[in-house]
């Protein structure tokens, strides 16, 4: 089964709706390799309508002027990208297309699918928080920023049940960006009320 990979960077508060003035500061070679070994575990990238229309918008003119991050352009114009959207789109960018019926069902389609390599969904906020409610995603990795940045899109929303993460992998760079990988996990045991009164000393 191919993984399916979410990679976001975040604010110490979560905020994962990016603002360049909180973002950009942070962002260097130890980030730049970070987002480079995430997206070479892929060859789908399952990404929003909103984060299509930033990526469509950018990396074919990038790739097309032949500089510095020209190759990383024309990575994303190679991989297969399948894009979730309520509305009908006219793709202008190579290897895109529209996700096929219920975006559940066609999650676990191309996870089930022996040709995948993996899956990755680079921001997309909205398409992350369904597959985690449907216990799809089988990592986080999160560049996490040493700021607050106190207004935003949370990756988080509400909800009845918590998810339990277990961390897989971690690295601090020089910038105080913390990279943290996470897999979904069970809950711990839980230990009642009774055990823990057993264990507190009586005082005699």
């Amino acid at each position: 089964m191919a993984k399916v990979i979410s990679t976001l960077f975040i604010s110490a508060d979560g905020v994962a709706e990016i603002d360049p003035d909180w973002h950009f500061p942070y962002f260097d070679e130890n980030m730049g390799r970070a987002v480079t070994e995430d997206y070479d575990t892929a060859d789908v990238l399952l990404i929003g309508r909103v984060t299509y229309d930033s990526f469509a918008g950018a990396w074919p003119e990038r790739e097309a002027a032949g500089g510095d991050d020209a190759g990383f352009a024309k990575q994303l114009g190679d991989v297969r990208k399948v894009v979730v959207s309520r509305q009908p789109l006219t793709f202008s960018w190579r290897n895109s297309e529209l996700v096929d019926g219920d975006l559940v069902a066609a999650v676990r389609a191309l996870k089930a699918d022996a040709g995948s390599k993996g899956i990755l969904i680079p921001g997309s906020i909205s398409v992350v928080q369904q597959l985690l409610a449907a216990g799809l995603v089988d990592e986080l990795r999160l560049l996490v920023h040493p700021v607050a940045a106190r207004k935003g899109r949370k990756l988080f929303d509400d909800g009845d049940t918590p998810y339990h993460l277990r961390v897989t992998a971690t690295e601090v760079f020089p910038t105080g960006v913390l990279r943290v990988i996470y897999a979904p996990a069970e809950a711990p045991g839980k230990v009642g009320y009774d055990d823990v009164r057993d264990q507190v000393p009586s005082g005699n």
